[in-house]
């Protein structure tokens, strides 16, 4: 890297910053950072995004794990007697499983934009998550009378209530992030899913054997009370942990604020704070979001990806097809998830360093087709619980790449990038209302219906990810040649005097 000390910056293209024209020294660096050599403040840019790491991951990790816990926790009382104590019958379980997901969608967009005005993740994100496990804790007091219209109502409250925490989460992590940290990041947050997943059985077997019947209630009721008790004392801790925004976090120093910002700069020219990004209504930045085509091609990769995740919110009914008990089944399905934490950080790693999207989004996708075909034609249980194990993380492989693409491909401005997240988690989380109608236990043990349809819409996330991947490429080469416009990609007040040299979409 050569001296900031030269009129015109130059930063190495591996560090991800470019060459900012038409930008002299004092308005690429903070006054703060002027008295520093690039290499301390390289040095400083590492430490302090080391210090955020201890602080943001396990936090976010720790409460997503909470979260999966307490959305899911359904599944595994299926094997209980839920059905029976609450009087379900027909498609009535179907229904409570899927009817949370019409209040999670509904609610996700003007909650991230919300949470780009509040800037206070510290509050935001401890006081919403502290009363959705309140209220998942309420669901072991349902009673028989309420029944199905009882668990109805409470589970669209729970969706109303967590739909700001992971799209929230994204945004937040965009915040802190440039593109070749975000891809891990992301993964890292999203293995609080995975953890849930693998322990989820594991809890949930010792509760509902050694619970069940205590004090004349079921065990399936025990659940839901232990589990949102658990969320209740746990999330108020992250008021103290988790920092807010790079700029009004008040335990860092000017010095740090100053250089996670001006990291966030390198990779597109602008930080999320320039006022020029700033001067759109929201209604205008919702509309030329809409109007991006990236944004939907990812969108329809996602959507297509989480249609065929759908098998996880019936993973335990899935492995129940193996034959056996009820609590060897809770374990078994916990060796996949833990599969999943390792390779989709692994992956994810790969992803960051080589800055690559699209094969790390495809290849996935291709081993999960293939475990979806083994399911479908044999009833060797050996066979069936080798696809089941690479089925969970070729899912989350692709998954949590495509959750990074959208921070990659739509950067500025933070609003836009905000209603882009939100959009696509709105949008795929929207296929687990139907999804579920596809795993009727009459359709055991092959779930061919359910099986058929997710081979098509791995298909059809390929063909969605191919589209992404060429509609980059076409802006690459118009940012080469010069005919980029910059302010229909990133909005008002974009040109190419304000743009890395060396900046390029990931794909």
């Amino acid at each position: 890297m050569t001296d900031f000390k030269a009129e015109t910056i130059h930063m190495e293209e591996e560090n991800d910053v470019g060459s900012f024209k038409n930008q002299t020294e004092s308005e690429i660096i903070p006054d703060s950072l002027k008295h520093m050599s690039s290499e301390e403040i390289d040095a400083l840019m590492k430490k302090t995004t080391r210090r955020m790491d201890l602080r943001i991951l396990p936090m976010l990790v720790l409460i997503y794990i909470l979260n999966y816990l307490d959305r899911n926790n359904i599944a595994s009382a299926r094997l209980n007697t839920l059905e029976e104590d609450l009087g379900l019958v027909g498609t009535q379980y179907q229904t409570c499983v899927s009817i949370l997901f019409v209040t999670y969608i509904t609610f996700q967009i003007p909650a991230n934009m919300i949470f780009n005005k509040v800037a206070r993740p510290s509050i935001f994100m401890s006081i919403l998550m502290t009363v959705w496990g309140a209220i998942s804790a309420c669901t072991g007091a349902i009673r028989k009378e309420h029944g199905f219209v009882g668990l109805l109502v409470i589970r669209l409250i729970i969706g109303a209530v967590e739909s700001a925490f992971f799209p929230c989460a994204l945004f937040f992590l965009s915040k802190w992030y440039d593109k070749k940290e975000l891809a891990l990041r992301t993964t890292i947050l999203y293995s609080g899913s995975l953890l849930s997943g693998a322990f989820s059985g594991l809890i949930a077997a010792g509760i509902l054997n050694n619970m069940d019947g205590k004090g004349g209630l079921s065990g399936w009721r025990y659940l839901f009370i232990i589990e949102g008790a658990i969320t209740v004392a746990v999330v108020p801790m992250a008021y103290f942990i988790l920092p807010d925004m790079p700029h009004n976090t008040k335990w860092l120093t000017q010095e740090e604020r100053d250089v996670i910002m001006l990291k966030m700069k390198r990779g597109v020219g602008q930080d999320d704070l320039d006022q020029a990004t700033t001067e759109l209504n929201y209604r205008q930045i919702l509309w030329s979001t809409c109007k991006d085509p990236k944004m939907w091609s990812i969108t329809g990769t996602l959507s297509f990806l989480v249609a065929a995740c759908g098998v996880t919110n019936f993973f335990p009914s899935v492995v129940k097809t193996l034959g056996f008990s009820s609590v060897i089944t809770l374990v078994l399905t916990a060796p996949p998830y833990l599969l999943a934490v390792v390779s989709t950080f692994l992956w994810a790693r790969h992803a960051d360093k080589t800055g690559e999207r699209f094969y790390h989004t495809t290849l996935p996708l291709v081993i999960s087709l293939i475990s979806f075909i083994i399911s479908a034609a044999t009833l060797n249980t050996g066979a069936r619980y080798f696809a089941m194990c690479i089925m969970i993380p070729s899912l989350y492989c692709s998954f949590t790449i495509i959750l990074t693409h959208m921070s990659n491909s739509i950067p500025r401005p933070p609003l836009r990038r905000a209603c882009a997240i939100a959009i696509m988690n709105c949008l795929s989380n929207s296929t687990s209302i139907w999804n579920s109608y596809l795993y009727p236990e009459t359709n055991a043990p092959r779930y061919l219906t359910a099986f058929v349809c997710n081979c098509v819409f791995i298909g059809l996330a390929v063909c969605a990810a191919v589209f992404t991947r060429f509609r980059l490429m076409q802006l690459n080469k118009r940012i080469a040649s010069g005919t980029m416009n910059w302010e229909k990609e990133f909005g008002k007040g974009f040109d190419s005097s304000k743009i890395s040299e060396d900046f390029r979409f990931l794909y």
